[in-house]
């Protein structure tokens, strides 16, 4: 069973960068599909971007293609998230989470086994 903490949320101004770590622990963390998540305060839980077991594919939600990157180091038992340009409605705990199933690196979090305590970003204006 592998244990997901999440790092680096905090305030920024919109428009501005911020990187996500989550460290793996645990957990043979090379074996996993990794995935982030975020929850704005009254809204559902949705996907942001999922990352395959090497790293070599990708799957980004729409809303944040072209400005997020999500990589991993293996070798380091972490997973990151490149957030550029964020925007107000970007407020949100975000979630790393790890998945143990086939497949590609996939957007839907019942997929998805582990999951973090989540780091708060507040995007204000």
């Amino acid at each position: 069973q592998v244990q997901l903490v999440e790092s680096g949320g905090g305030l920024v101004q919109a428009g501005d960068s911020l990187r996500l770590s989550c460290a793996a622990s645990g957990g043979l963390f090379s074996s996993y599909i990794m995935g982030w998540f975020r929850q704005a305060p009254g809204k559902e839980r949705e996907f942001v971007a999922a990352v395959s077991r090497s790293g070599v594919s990708t799957n980004y939600a729409d809303s944040v293609k072209g400005r997020f990157t999500i990589s991993r180091d293996n070798g380091k038992n972490t997973l990151y998230l490149q957030m550029n340009g964020l925007k107000l409605e970007e407020t949100a705990v975000y979630y790393c989470a790890a998945d143990s199933d086939f497949g590609p690196p996939a957007g839907w979090a019942a997929r998805y086994d582990y999951w973090g305590q989540g780091t708060q970003v507040i995007v204000s204006s």
